[in-house]
């Protein structure tokens, strides 16, 4: 029989380059839910091609278009829980968790509870609650596999040594499209600026966090609950080439790295058939064709958002949920207008100073900070 898959977050550009993979794994898989936030349309018109028994909603608002453009007549679940209910109703076998930002969290937190694969793309889910969702996979069984590039890399390297074998991991990052711009030239970034990344095609959030290096930040956050690793044990190294997307060095010295053309198509396949690999529809690496491959490490002066990742995986508690929802919130405001590109570092680490952390926090006070967080970017902008 097919394995089940269902897609948090098919319109974005996770959940299409995950149905790309899944066309040439229709013998093994069966794609049985769709998700989106508000792309109602769109996501009617993959619906139709896929012909899911049911797909969900998150923007009500956006439900008659849904329905308008549906040529058949799946369940259909709409509102803010609608992802988190067709998780929780629909018979799966794999979820990949590719909503952007805090959005998917209660549906990741579902889908680990049932002790079901997930491929997670969505790092926010262990960046705010990874002190619940690791304990509670190792509960139900469930398997975590990252679809993050360099997480999967370092999925991948691990595979050649035991847990504690590992002296150092190393995420590898572009540098985005502003490594070389001084601080002076960094005050006036502009947004259209800010969404032209080198070498990787992205949604905007995850464009302009790039840009920032706030990913980086928040991927040494994943790492330290993905991988059970000690903030000091997590570095980051500035790749412009995006060939090597992380190492892992051993204790007995010796590094292994993960390199391939930078397309997500290849971790989030591997994801899928883990621990087998397939053919794969992302372009191959020609290894004769690349000269080099340049490493330096990375400026935290002009991006202190590095510093602020750091300072969260050594904390933990609500840190987490602080610094993602308040970089959200700055992100949101950068993209209006209404904030300058350097100030998201600067009000994400002003929100997170103000914070009163609570050190084992339930899910219930993880999703208050992550409110409070909001609320205390938008309020100061304003004043």
């Amino acid at each position: 029989m097919k394995k089940r898959v269902i897609i948090l977050g098919s319109t974005g550009s996770i959940g299409k380059s995950a149905l790309d993979v899944l066309d040439g794994l229709r013998d093994e898989w069966q794609v049985v839910g769709l998700a989106a936030g508000s792309r109602g349309r769109e996501l009617a018109v993959q619906a139709n091609l896929y012909r899911p028994e049911a797909v969900a909603l998150a923007n009500p608002q956006a439900n008659t278009t849904l329905r308008e453009n549906l040529s058949y007549r799946p369940e259909v679940y709409v509102g803010p829980d609608a992802l988190r209910q067709m998780v929780d109703e629909v018979a799966f076998d794999c979820a990949v968790c590719g909503v952007v930002g805090a959005g998917g969290l209660a549906a990741t937190l579902r889908a680990v509870e049932l002790g079901r694969r997930v491929a997670l793309a969505n790092k926010e889910a262990l960046v705010i609650a990874g002190s619940l969702l690791m304990p509670l996979a190792r509960k139900t069984g469930a398997t975590i596999i990252p679809v993050d590039s360099e997480h999967s890399a370092i999925f991948q390297a691990m595979q050649a040594g035991k847990p504690d074998e590992v002296r150092q991991i190393y995420l590898t990052a572009s540098g985005g499209p502003f490594r070389t711009w001084t601080t002076e030239q960094m005050e006036g970034i502009t947004v259209d600026e800010a969404l032209n990344h080198p070498t990787w095609k992205m949604g905007p959030k995850v464009t302009i966090d790039s840009a920032t290096m706030m990913n980086k930040a928040l991927e040494i956050v994943e790492a330290r609950w993905l991988f059970d690793l000690r903030p000091d044990q997590i570095g980051v190294i500035i790749h412009p080439e995006s060939i090597v997307h992380s190492l892992v060095e051993f204790c007995d010295g010796s590094f292994l790295a993960q390199l391939g053309t930078p397309d997500m198509r290849t971790p989030i396949q591997y994801a899928l058939t883990y621990p087998v690999r397939r053919p794969c529809p992302a372009p191959r690496l020609d290894v004769f064709a690349t000269r080099q491959l340049t490493f330096d490490p990375p400026d935290v002066d002009r991006f202190p958002a590095l510093r602020l990742g750091r300072k969260v995986a050594e904390r933990g508690g609500t840190c987490g949920a602080v610094f993602n929802a308040a970089n959200e919130a700055a992100v949101e405001l950068f993209r209006s207008g209404t904030l300058a590109f350097c100030d998201i570092a600067r009000h994400t680490e002003r929100v997170l100073s103000d914070h009163d952390m609570i050190e084992s926090p339930t899910l219930e006070q993880l999703l208050q900070a992550d409110r409070w967080a909001r609320d205390e970017v938008n309020r100061c902008t304003a004043c």
